[in-house]
């Protein structure tokens, strides 16, 4: 395998004519490139606890399908190679050994969750294959000097909590907070920009509670942080427990102001599910248009991107 890798970008044979034959005039790329085809691996969570996000890799593989019927990249046809890892981060080390070592993929693209993506960091920066467009928000993914080979994509998970913090410095002053927060390295810089935003007010924070993806239900967490005495309630939670708190606050009659982190803020997945009675008046932030919310009925690229859905 080469030392250094660059995308779709060949090194020139140049030379005097003694070497100048056909075989050296050609075009060389690393592994996972050619003239004809791009190499592209990716993991995701088809099975497991955030099998919800599955559905990423899925349209991600139709959306490569449309470049190609449309003649790829410059005349190159992209090969995604897409793995379940089941949201387990020694599977995800597993699935994308084989993709870098077996497969040969030019490079890794988009896997999703925290956990799993930092348990490959190094090993994809000391094999100097990009990890490209990482799917979460964790800070750790923006640090260029220490990880060259690894970009982070969507807005990170500090900056959401510290526009939280922001507006509720703002609007609710003397607000007593508690918050639900997945136990990994998202719900802890999530948390972090929270109290980080709150500043000299952090005290606000009167309970927080942590859950593990795997866990059945969020319910007992949920209870205590009612019982605190709290009246704004943060959750920072993946689809299947943003639902499930969402529904048991209802349930308790519980009336928070209630900020719900923009990675489950899907209609479809989250709010119908928890009953959108429930899901009234929740306060959050969005980086991308939800296709399932009907405030984008009329949006020219939502109405593109749902005719690409139904073909």
């Amino acid at each position: 395998m080469t030392g250094h890798r660059f995308l779709l970008a060949p090194l020139l044979v140049a030379g005097m004519a003694v070497v100048a034959g056909p075989a050296a005039a050609q075009k060389k790329y690393d592994p996972g490139a050619s003239d004809t085809e791009i190499q592209i691996g990716n993991t995701m969570p088809y099975s497991g606890p955030l099998s919800a996000y599955g559905l990423i890799g899925k349209t991600e593989a139709a959306y490569f399908a449309k470049i190609n019927a449309e003649g790829g990249i410059r005349g190159r046809k992209i090969d995604f190679i897409s793995y379940d890892d089941g949201f387990s981060p020694p599977k995800t080390v597993e699935q994308t050994r084989k993709l870098v070592e077996s497969d040969e993929v030019l490079l890794i693209f988009q896997g999703l969750g925290t956990p799993t993506n930092t348990a490959i960091q190094k090993y994809m920066n000391a094999k100097k294959v990009p990890q490209l467009f990482v799917a979460t928000g964790a800070t750790k993914f923006g640090d260029p000097k220490n990880f060259p080979w690894t970009m982070g994509w969507q807005p990170t998970y500090q900056t959401e909590g510290r526009i939280y913090a922001k507006y509720i410095l703002k609007n609710y002053p003397n607000g007593k907070i508690a918050a639900l927060w997945q136990n990994d390295d998202a719900g802890k810089d999530q948390m972090k920009g929270l109290r980080d935003g709150l500043g000299d007010k952090a005290g606000m924070i009167i309970a927080d509670k942590s859950y593990e993806v795997g866990d059945p239900t969020v319910d007992s967490q949920i209870v205590a942080l009612k019982d605190s005495g709290a009246d704004i309630f943060m959750t920072w939670a993946a689809p299947k427990g943003a639902a499930q708190a969402i529904r048991k606050v209802g349930e308790l009659g519980w009336k928070p102001v209630y900020f719900l982190g923009n990675v489950s803020t899907s209609v479809a997945t989250v709010l119908k599910p928890a009953g959108l009675e429930n899901a009234k008046g929740i306060i959050s932030t969005a980086y991308l248009k939800d296709p399932t919310d009907p405030i984008w009925k009329d949006d020219p690229g939502i109405k593109a991107w749902l005719a690409f859905m139904d073909k």
